[in-house]
């Protein structure tokens, strides 16, 4: 499209990105949650952790995580599908996705009430329990004597409360904050952050904290320092 700049797409290859988008969205809001579970366990329950994070509980939660995203994204997809345009055929956005048809989609209470569902479960109520997770963590944490022990329990939260902090930041500022005057660029530019610069920084934030790629990216500028 971008090549091209012919930007037009068929209703089924609209609703077949919805799908996907929705999926892989789900799934990530899901995972980000058991990760501050696991990061819960592992400071406040750490003897238990070995038995309600086995390697049997996390294969069941991932295959859990990744059925409710596709069943999830499944009914979105088919209920927007099943909508009337009223006021217009272009989509304000520069991807398909739900608060976008719902601005161009005929009024309809059932759809505003399965919009307002979606946010409650898959979006508040997981950062509910990641937000209750680590207010228990800290809590635990600065119960902790020593200042290495408490250093240590915060380097291990640390990657993932950057991200959450980014997906949901950037996630509420795109859906949640209500419509300004000219509101197209302000909306574009959060979905911009929330759909690509956001998954581009996970990988180097988690990586920072982990001691083999700092190992290699030190051999690594080690080997370009004496090729100088």
């Amino acid at each position: 499209m971008l090549l091209s700049g012919d930007y037009t797409l068929t209703f089924t290859q609209c609703f077949i990105q919805m799908f996907f988008f929705s999926h892989v969205a789900t799934a990530e809001d899901l995972l980000l949650f058991i990760m501050a579970y696991d990061r819960y366990v592992a400071i406040c329950n750490p003897l238990h952790y070995h038995v309600m994070l086995s390697k049997k509980n996390c294969i069941l939660l991932l295959v859990a995580v990744w059925a409710t995203g596709f069943f999830n994204s499944l009914s979105l997809t088919l209920t927007t599908s099943n909508m009337s345009l009223c006021y217009s055929n272009i989509v304000t956005q520069f991807y398909c996705e739900l608060k976008a048809f719902a601005k161009i989609a005929c009024p309809n209470t059932g759809f505003q009430l399965f919009s307002y569902m979606e946010a409650v479960i898959f979006g508040f109520l997981p950062f509910l329990c990641c937000l209750i997770s680590y207010i228990k963590v800290i809590i635990v944490i600065l119960h902790i004597k020593s200042s290495d022990g408490r250093r240590k329990a915060f380097s291990t939260c640390s990657s993932h409360l950057i991200v959450l902090i980014m997906f949901y930041g950037t996630w509420t500022s795109s859906y949640l904050i209500p419509r300004l005057k000219d509101p197209r660029t302000f909306e574009i530019t959060f979905s911009i952050l929330y759909l690509f610069i956001t998954p581009m920084l996970n990988p180097l934030i988690y990586s920072v904290r982990n001691n083999d790629v700092k190992r290699a990216l030190l051999k690594l500028l080690g080997r370009k320092v004496r090729g100088k």
